[in-house]
């Protein structure tokens, strides 16, 4: 199994917020997660973006890929990472 590290979008038609999950890769944007590790409401002001540090650092030392958005949330919102899982969200190029 792998797991990938991405956005699932709730909210009414044009008021969308966004739940960040765990899920398996093949599965559907709003299909099966494994677990909700944070949310993120891009309409309020100033942003809202939350993590459960432990929990999120726990998935990326288990091997779980962040997607591009969810690794640029991840350096917005400045949560604390252990040094291992750190090196992992950084986005190849």
């Amino acid at each position: 199994m792998s797991a990938v590290i991405r956005l699932a979008r709730h909210g009414a038609r044009k008021r969308p917020y966004y739940r960040i999950v765990v899920a398996e890769k093949r599965k559907a944007r709003n299909g099966r997660k494994i677990e909700q590790v944070g949310v993120y409401d891009p309409l309020v002001e100033p942003q809202k973006i939350e993590f459960v540090a432990d929990r999120l650092a726990a998935w990326l030392q288990r091997g779980a890929k962040p997607s591009l958005t969810v690794s640029q949330l991840i350096k917005r919102s400045g949560v604390e990472l252990p040094q291992r899982a750190e090196s992992e969200t950084q986005p190849a190029g």
